[in-house]
């Protein structure tokens, strides 16, 4: 039977509290106005065309016969601004004299096609949006392969995409999972594809197309909350490398065995850094420069060149921390390490440059 330890408040575990009314996937949005201000907006300036129209009629109204009383009155001119704007024109309020109809001709026939464009244009917008909306969702379900997919977007989950964003990962290329509302809007604000909902359900994850994801991160608060998401997980995608953060260092065998590829401690790996930083200031600014993707050094994994096959470690023209040989990873000292194999991966520390290609981000030894 698993045990975890548990430690504090998970956003993950606040999709209850909010109420969310279904699990559904927010794609980038353009920044536009709100719907329901774009329906009053064009629904003051259709009212500001009858008001026009009105007040025309009203000016030349002795220009008008009414077949009822003769006269035209203020009512008078709002049924027949309205029934003109309408194009119903019922023909018992007529303009007899010449410049009313020219006014008609010249400026009511105008206000009536500009009246019309404003109820159709609102129309049709509402009518299109979801298909236009159902569109955009195909086709990115189509286009999308060998993404990867961040589940919980806090401070964990937001660094660790920075760090991916620094290395040519596109934001086209990534799914957030979170079950708050307000956070998968920021998360759209950014340029990023959203799905709201709880990530420990299998229909959640396949609404990220998580089943043909690349890599998945798994930066939840509560580390039983990140066990499910991995289990569920490497149940739906067998190849996918799984990365996933915990806070406490006990229940790091647990996601191993779960099926995350790599596990971080947060805790235990941000208190190694500060009593590192306590004795050494320098090596903490080393590390702290090395995990920052993009500057300074950068820790990267390559593959070994056919130029260095057979030499050793050290006559290598990068800074060689470890070989990837297998399953097995084996420091620079090891005497098994050298000669270099054309299947060795290599752990290097490089000058941060603009890459060429997207370098393999390290994770802790298994």
């Amino acid at each position: 039977m698993f045990h975890v330890k548990l430690h504090g408040s998970d956003a993950m575990a606040r999709g209850a509290d909010e109420k969310l009314v279904s699990r559904r996937i927010n794609l980038p949005r353009r920044v536009v106005e709100k719907p329901l201000r774009q329906v009053g907006k064009r629904l003051l300036m259709a009212l500001s065309v009858l008001f026009l129209t009105v007040l025309i009629v009203w000016l030349d109204r002795d220009g008008y016969h009414d077949n009822a009383n003769e006269q035209v009155d203020l009512l008078d001119c709002f049924y027949y601004a309205t029934v003109t704007l309408s194009t119903t024109g019922y023909g018992d309020i007529v303009p007899y004299s010449d410049s009313a109809r020219l006014i008609n001709i010249l400026v009511i026939t105008p206000l009536r096609v500009l009246f019309l464009i404003i109820l159709v244009g609102t129309t049709l917008e509402v009518l299109t949006e979801r298909t236009r909306e159902e569109w955009r969702l195909n086709r990115w379900r189509k286009n999308l392969r060998e993404h990867t997919v961040v589940v919980g977007f806090g401070t964990k989950g937001r660094s660790a995409l920075q760090t991916l964003l620094t290395t040519g990962l596109s934001k086209e290329q990534v799914v957030i999972i979170d079950p708050s509302s307000k956070v998968i809007d920021m998360a759209n604000a950014e340029g990023f594809t959203g799905v709201i909902g709880d990530a420990t359900r299998s229909d959640v994850l396949l609404r990220a197309e998580l089943h043909k994801a690349r890599q998945i991160i798994i930066a939840t608060q509560r580390d039983d909350t990140a066990v499910l998401v991995t289990l569920t997980a490497r149940q739906l995608n067998r190849g996918a490398k799984i990365v996933a953060a915990v806070r406490e260092e006990e229940n790091a065998p647990l996601l191993r065995q779960s099926g995350a590829d790599a596990v971080i401690t947060s805790a235990s790996a941000a208190g190694r850094l500060l009593g590192l930083s306590v004795l050494s200031p320098s090596a903490g600014t080393v590390m702290e420069d090395l995990i920052q993707q993009g500057s300074g050094l950068d820790l990267v994994e390559r593959p070994v060149n056919r130029a260095e096959v057979g030499k050793s470690v050290r006559e290598t023209d990068d800074l060689v921390v470890s070989v990837l040989r297998g399953h097995r990873l084996l420091p620079y000292d090891d005497p098994h390490a050298s000669p270099l194999q054309l299947t060795d991966r290599l752990i290097t520390i490089v000058r941060a440059a603009p890459p060429t290609s997207p370098p393999v981000i390290l994770g802790p030894a298994q």
